[in-house]
Formats: C-alpha cells, structure tokens, sequence
C-alpha cells in the first residue's frame, strides 16, 4: 500500500519542522533506532525542556510518534520513533500540494473565500 502525498498544509508543517538544524539531528538518530527522551538529549547534546520542544514541533508535523512505556523498576518513560514518511520535492508535487492548500500562512489560520 502506498502512502498518499502530503496535502499543501502538512507539506508545509512538515517543512517547517524540518527547517531547524537539532529538528534534523532528531530526526537522524531516530532513524537509526527510537529512543527514550534522556537518551536522545544525551546523544544529541541538548538539554531535556529544549528536546522536549523539538520533539513536540516534529510530533505535530507527523514526523515522529511517540508512546509511553513502563521500565523494569515501574518508572514512566516516552519513547520515540520516526514515522513512515516519503516526502518528494519535486515541481510537479509542489503544484499539487499548492493546490490543496488552505491555510496561505500557517500562523494566520484557514484560509476563507472572504480573504481572497
């Protein structure tokens, strides 16, 4: 089964997730295999309250999913992992993202026949 492509709006989320350099770093080490948020601040270099932003940010965009797990000794722990995602750039794929795009600027909300 192959995944549809991204409407405008999610191209659009999911590139500006991307657009952030420790974003991508997230996204590499996940790649190679999920992890627990202490453990991937440690790998990456940053702090816990600074991971858990990104991860947040990447999460929305759909880009990783992740999920709460119990350790042997009962502590709490969230895991994370990339998703399945195939995003191609291409003219043609832009064209059709544009078209399905409902939100001109993400920050401003939908987009309504009133504000055309």
């Amino acid at each position: 089964m192959t995944a549809s492509p991204p409407t405008g709006d999610e191209l659009v989320g999911m590139l500006a997730a991307l657009s952030n350099p420790l974003r991508l770093r997230v996204i590499a080490s996940l790649a190679a295999r999920r992890n627990y948020v202490s453990g991937l601040a440690r790998e990456i270099g940053i702090s816990r309250p600074l991971l858990h932003m990104h991860l947040q940010r990447l999460e929305a965009a759909g880009l990783i999913v992740g999920t709460l797990e119990l350790s042997d000794d009962g502590k709490a722990m969230k895991y994370y992992e990339v998703t399945d995602f195939d995003v191609r750039l291409s003219p043609s794929a832009l064209a059709e993202a544009a078209a399905t795009l409902t939100a001109p600027d993400p920050g401003k909300g939908p987009h309504t026949k009133e504000q055309s």
